[in-house]
């Protein structure tokens, strides 16, 4: 499979997951073992809490690397719309970000058509992507992306994009 992707151009000849970055180039693979321990008891109980989810399939999109940008929209609006919360609301946003240079930017842009058109100019929203600082890490990567986004709002930071050196011009004309 890692034959397969490096000649199909999907992973980086860098060997690094440059989200939302002028260097992007395709992903970095990385390995991952996901677990959770959830707790129904009161006394283990946090202010983390699940306000709504929603999960779509990418649609017919030109390839692989060529993301369906409906449908990213589509999975963003049905969260929100599960959560009963709005745009603005939001403070962080845990991103696919592979680092290719072309779904990046399609990413970017449903990202702003969603959620950036909808709030005030002093609502920041920070974005960032597991894959820059660890590689995609294939069939654990929206999990671990999740956990990611979950120990960040429980400590209250953000981790940095550890690739990013220059936006996108792609990406920061969303």
């Amino acid at each position: 499979a890692t034959r397969v992707n490096a000649v199909a151009g999907l992973t980086s000849v860098r060997g690094r997951s440059h989200t939302f970055d002028a260097r992007a180039d395709g992903y970095a693979r990385g390995e991952a073992i996901d677990a959770i321990v959830c707790c129904l008891s009161d006394e283990h109980s946090t202010a983390s809490s699940v306000l709504g989810s929603a999960v779509r399939q990418d649609g017919r999109s030109a390839s692989l690397t060529a993301p369906s940008g409906q449908a990213q929209q589509g999975v963003l609006v049905a969260a929100l719309v599960d959560a009963s919360q709005a745009a603005e609301e939001m403070s962080v946003l845990e991103a696919h970000g592979t680092g290719t240079a072309l779904g990046d930017p399609i990413e970017a842009s449903s990202m702003a058509a969603v959620l950036l058109a909808r709030r005030s100019l002093g609502s920041p929203l920070v974005v960032g992507s597991l894959k820059a600082n660890a590689g995609h890490t294939e069939p654990g990567a929206g999990l671990a992306g999740a956990l990611k986004l979950l120990m960040q709002l429980r400590g209250a930071h953000v981790a940095p994009n550890a690739q990013l050196r220059v936006l996108n011009p792609h990406v920061g004309a969303s």
